[in-house]
């Protein structure tokens, strides 16, 4: 059955799957959502039996109902190749009773990989679907790990162009190297004088500006987005959920339909919506465990039904969780409400106007399925330190708050149902807040003997994606002040 796309801020004009991803964001500000969210046709034997293509087929299909089987096939195909350096692409290693979700095995380790890799062909082949004449240009914000992703995906593709902005001072130097080195004519990295909420707002801000839309096709472009924002980068993610339990029955950890936990660590709020839309699909999920670091907008959310962004924005060691406006909220909100446009317009224009906005008790109550806690920074390095002592296994800063969260849910809850923790970066990215929380003495060292004395201690290989940064040169050094955004974008462009 065919699935058409609305806008979580108008009633009708509903777009096909391939419209959607082309867009990126409704004109009017919205997201795009599904009118429903399919069940799927598939058991849980059947998934078992299947490697993740498969399974990625079986879950987009239902998705992107205006995808050929072929199309869709081919997308998938291209995109879970020899990029990753495993063929489970998603492997689950266990460690102190809980099971890791390893995310980050593809191009730039980090789990953006999962739907970066698969995005840049859905939309070039939604282009085609659509007849589009223009160049599309990929504009997007980045917290640290989207942007190396979507350079790493777009570059060279015909037909496109990527721009994306970081916060200057707000990422790792990892994450900030991979991104400055990208090769490819059709790229463009710019470092902005603000945090990543400034980023993001400035990227909604000239998606909305219709003038310039306008403008942009008169001379052959338009915009598109790489961000979580696009229908196109959830629907990859929902995969890995459904692929994680079929793994965990398969490696006799869950009987078939057996519930489990889920714990993300969230920031703007994607990954964990992906986990949501998979339970709402048939897979048996209880809880989803929403982990925040020391920006814990969320964690106060979750239990007051109260979002509330106007606090002090801190930097972290978990820099990528470093948000104060979680864009794919939205659709959740949408969601509670009675996929209420109206409803939603008018809470989204109070965040917008005043920072703040409080849901009613009935969408209160349907977050039900939601947990919330933080871990502060003292807390995250000690989750880091303390299951490698224990166990040898290593894990990033963002994924030691998802495992913090986790301690804090058992302890509070006494729930023993098996936990699937999203690993959502290689400790290589962070390197020096990951060394540094084993072991103070490794704080004296620099970023690259870091990376070769992590090698030796975790027995796990430098990934290539951090080989290759090593030496390479700086290829984008452009830094710009927020308001000059629109203004660097059409530089980039000549127009």
């Amino acid at each position: 059955m065919e699935i058409l796309y609305n806008s979580t801020r108008t009633k009708g004009n509903p777009v096909k799957a391939s419209e959607a991803i082309l867009r990126g964001l409704s004109q009017d500000g919205g997201l795009f959502v599904p009118e429903r969210i399919p069940l799927l046709d598939k058991t849980v034997e059947e998934l078992v039996q299947m490697n993740y293509g498969q399974t990625a087929y079986e879950v987009m299909k239902l998705y992107l109902t205006d995808f050929t089987e072929e199309e869709l096939k081919d997308c998938i195909a291209k995109a879970y190749d020899e990029k990753f350096d495993t063929s489970k692409i998603a492997p689950i290693a266990e460690a102190d009773g809980a099971y890791f979700l390893e995310l980050f095995h593809g191009a730039t380790i980090a789990f953006k990989d999962m739907a970066l890799s698969i995005l840049p062909h859905l939309l070039t082949t939604s282009a085609k679907k659509n007849h589009v004449k223009n160049e599309i240009v990929i504009l997007t914000a980045t917290s640290g790990d989207t942007g190396k992703a979507a350079l790493a995906g777009f570059a060279g593709v015909e037909g496109t162009r990527i721009v994306v902005f970081y916060p200057k001072n707000g990422v790792s130097p990892i994450q900030e190297k991979q991104m400055v080195t990208q090769k490819g004519d059709n790229t463009y990295v710019v470092g902005i004088h603000g945090n990543f909420d400034d980023a993001q707002t400035g990227v909604k801000k000239i998606f909305g500006d219709k003038e310039l839309a306008a403008y942009m096709d008169e001379r052959g472009f338009q915009f598109s987005s790489a961000n979580s924002i696009n229908i196109g980068r959830l629907v990859p993610q929902i995969v890995y959920y459904v692929y994680a339990y079929a793994q965990m029955v398969k490696m006799g950890r869950i009987q078939a339909g057996e519930k489990i936990n889920v714990v993300v660590p969230t920031g703007n709020f994607g990954n964990i919506l992906a986990a949501f839309y998979a339970k709402q699909m048939g897979i048996p999920i209880d809880r989803l465990i929403c982990a925040s670091n020391e920006n814990k907008v969320l964690y106060d959310f979750l239990r007051q039904g109260t979002y509330d962004r106007n606090r002090e924005f801190v930097l972290t060691s978990s820099p990528s969780m470093d948000i104060l406006i979680s864009s794919n909220l939205e659709r959740l909100i949408y969601y509670i409400g009675g996929n209420d446009p109206d409803k939603n317009k008018e809470l989204m224009d109070a965040l917008i106007r005043d920072g703040v906005y409080t849901v009613t008790e009935d969408m209160k109550a349907r977050l039900a399925d939601f947990y919330g806690n933080y871990a502060d920074e003292q807390e995250t390095a000690q989750t880091i330190h303390d299951l490698y002592e224990k166990t040898g296994y290593v894990i990033d800063t963002h994924t030691a708050v998802a495992a913090c969260v986790y301690d804090k849910y058992k302890k509070e809850t006494k729930d023993t149902k098996p936990a699937v923790i999203a690993s959502t970066a290689s400790p290589y990215k962070f390197t020096r807040s990951v060394m540094n929380a084993i072991d103070h003495k490794y704080d004296a060292m620099e970023d690259f003997e870091l990376v070769d004395r992590l090698c030796e201690i975790s027995k796990v290989k430098v990934p290539g994606a951090i080989e290759e940064i090593r030496n390479a040169p700086v290829r984008h050094d452009h830094v710009c002040e927020k308001d000059e955004m629109k203004q660097t974008v059409m530089d980039f462009l000549g127009i």
